[in-house]
């Protein structure tokens, strides 16, 4: 059965749990289809946020909402051993109860750069070989029976669930975050779903979309039932200038991470959009300088518009959405930014999601 598309919102888990936990529920109002957060690491304290437990912020939204699906969008195995992502999976599956859970895995490069990883020591073997380990423990340890692993970064051993235990039972379904090609072929040969970067377009769309299909194909899985989630800057207002400036300060804070924190493995989805290092450099640069909203005015229209984000009025939002859809996206990941994020909420489930629920 092909997945069915859906239009969610992201955030990162770098504001308090309070404002959080009203975006959820606002989202819920309104009829988003899914509230994913991804967790934040220190570098954003250059923009005066402070990175939080993406896990722990999850579990309190999905206690105080009802219906709608929660996700991590991402975790890292580089944060955490895959035994303990499993543990917390239950809890969320415990919280938010059946088919309420997505669970979403990347590499993260910042907190890889961060702390070393991937330079040295234990997890030296890679980034692929540390997604496939963790995604077999994951499913070995939610599985329930008795899971013996050996590999080449992580060992496990968990003894069988026993059938009076008071636990929920299953496996949700599972994501890669990645941008590269060889995690976006993993996309699909090992897990449920492909989530894509931020400043993600059409173009990028279409690329991942043939990466996750080739990981589908290598393995004889039908690619129409793997999930792909294109996280893009999201924006909406009457005025379509008030929305387009809310898009610009998040690009411009995204388009800085892709020069500070990743260059190198953001090339494609940079060349997809069009856009090279030294046109986003003088971003970065004003980003060191003055912060995020002097970086924002760095952001010039015609960067604005290669970036494609989903900002303007609730027109201009479902043409936009249309192209992601047309271009293979069976997800939509919004980053909603600019002011009043709880009425922008509103404005998206009462004039833009209807469009897509007929």
């Amino acid at each position: 059965m092909a997945v069915p598309f859906r239009i969610g919102v992201l955030q990162l888990s770098m504001e308090p749990v309070a404002e959080t936990v009203a975006m959820a529920q606002a989202c819920e109002r309104a009829g988003f289809d899914a509230f994913w957060l991804a967790e934040a690491y220190p570098w954003w304290r250059k923009h005066s946020y402070e990175a939080r437990s993406s896990t722990a912020i999850t579990a309190i939204v999905a206690r105080e909402t009802k219906k709608i699906p929660i996700g991590w969008g991402i975790i890292s195995p580089y944060t955490r051993n895959p035994v303990q992502i499993a543990m917390e999976a239950r809890v969320l599956q415990d919280v938010a109860g059946p088919g309420r859970f997505f669970l979403g895995l990347g590499a993260s490069k910042i907190f890889m750069k961060e702390v070393g990883e991937g330079e040295k020591g234990e997890k030296s073997a890679g980034p692929a070989t540390v997604m496939k380990e963790s995604i077999d423990i994951v499913r070995g340890v939610l599985g329930g029976q008795q899971f013996d692993y050996e590999g080449q970064v992580f060992d496990a051993h968990v003894p069988p669930l026993k059938a009076d235990a008071h636990s929920p039972r299953g496996i949700p379904p599972i994501y890669i975050g990645a941008t590269g090609p060889v995690l976006q072929r993993m996309g699909g040969s090992v897990a449920d779903g492909l989530l894509t970067a931020s400043i993600t377009t059409p173009d990028f769309i279409r690329y991942s979309r043939a990466m996750m299909e080739e990981g589908c194909r290598k393995v004889g899985k039908d690619p129409a039932n793997n999930d792909l989630g294109g996280v893009v800057v999201g924006s909406i207002d009457k005025d379509p200038k008030t929305a387009k400036e809310g898009a610009r300060e998040m690009a411009a804070m995204y388009l800085a991470n892709k020069v500070q924190n990743i260059r190198g493995s953001a090339d494609v989805l940079l060349q997809k959009a069009g856009l090279s290092f030294d046109e986003i450099k003088p971003i970065a640069d004003a980003m060191e300088a003055g912060g995020r909203r002097a970086a924002a005015k760095a952001v010039t229209d015609s960067v604005l518009e290669k970036v494609c984000p989903i900002a303007g009025t609730p027109d201009e939002c479902i043409e936009r959405i249309q192209q992601y859809r047309d271009a293979g996206c069976t997800h939509i990941l919004l980053e909603v930014w600019g002011d009043d994020r709880l009425e922008q909420a509103k404005l998206f489930g009462d004039a833009v999601i209807p469009h897509f629920h007929k």
